[in-house]
């Protein structure tokens, strides 16, 4: 924490169900509830330098639990910064937010210093977080810094609840042979980051020196600007005609509405100024979704 190299001696990873496929004898996984203070108690100890917070109960969820939603994504969240308060040794802390803290009517590219308005639970609730980092942070409880994540898209693994799931789902799931449904319409634009350069991201933002983030603890993580219909270009391009096909444009109206309270397009001259690099292209994020997550697939045109 104090800007010089030190070796990982160890990396707890909590979730509510343990993690697998990890050997290294340096990984502790731990599963239980993130918003149960004995829990957090026996994961963030008093020697833990940092926290990446990635828990969340997601848009559509959140939306429609409400009591999950504030209990995951806010409570926990304050009991996660106070566990490191009462640890006194002001680790670093990296919150990931969302772009759903922005709503209401908005330019066509979203600068910095937009104020939050968020239009949905998850995104009210992201943005309390988001202060309450800030506030920890000024108080010299944490060295916090919240990062306000593009979708990710293309997300390995099973669809999940997040209103944005099907960014992935119409890549992912006609690549496996199957069907996808699209809830949204092809002129849907969207803000979209790839798991590649979220990770990177993330390592990046928590290696940036507290001072470089003054007061301001939030940043719009630079992304790529891209209608739906466009991404589904992208993996004909890519995949072919035959894959692309497998994609069923069907309107679900609720759905919609949470997705069309999203901004599509990010001005980023503060994330750009702190070094965070973007994708440039989704016909290279499909790409690199096979090269990573699908090494047996089909041979990348």
């Amino acid at each position: 924490m104090d800007g010089r190299l030190r070796e990982i001696s160890r990396i707890t990873l909590l979730d509510l169900f343990p993690a697998r496929g990890f050997e290294d004898p340096r990984i502790v996984v731990k599963a239980g509830d993130v918003a149960d203070p004995a829990v957090l108690a026996d994961a963030v100890t008093p020697d833990t330098d940092s926290i990446f917070h990635l828990a969340a109960v997601v848009s559509a969820q959140a939306e429609a639990e409400f009591d999950l939603g504030m209990r995951i994504n806010l409570d926990a969240t304050r009991l996660i910064l106070e566990r490191a308060r009462q640890n006194g040794n002001r680790p670093r802390v990296v919150f990931t937010s969302s772009v759903a803290v922005f709503g209401g009517p908005l330019p066509a590219k979203v600068p910095d210093s937009t104020p939050l308005m968020p239009q949905s639970s998850y995104g009210t609730q992201k943005a309390m977080g988001e202060l309450l980092v800030s506030d920890y942070s000024r108080r010299g409880f944490v060295d916090g810094r919240a990062l306000r994540m593009p979708t990710i898209s293309v997300r390995p693994g099973a669809p999940n609840k997040a209103a944005s799931s099907f960014a992935s789902g119409i890549i992912r799931e006609p690549l496996d042979g199957k069907e996808s449904v699209c809830p949204v319409a092809p002129g849907t634009v969207m803000w979209l980051m790839s798991p590649r350069k979220a990770i990177e991201g993330l390592l990046h933002g928590h290696e940036i020196d507290g001072a470089a983030l003054g007061s301001t603890r939030s940043v719009s993580m630079p992304g790529l600007s891209i209608s739906v219909g466009d991404m589904v270009a992208s993996l004909e391009r890519v995949a072919g005609k035959e894959v692309s096909a497998l994609v069923r444009w069907q309107l679900d109206p609720a759905l919609d509405r949470i997705v069309a309270t999203w901004p599509g397009d990010f001005s980023t001259p503060r994330a750009d100024s702190l070094g965070f690099q973007r994708d440039q292209s989704f016909d290279d994020i499909v790409r690199a979704y096979m090269a990573d997550d699908r090494p047996g697939g089909p041979a990348i045109r």
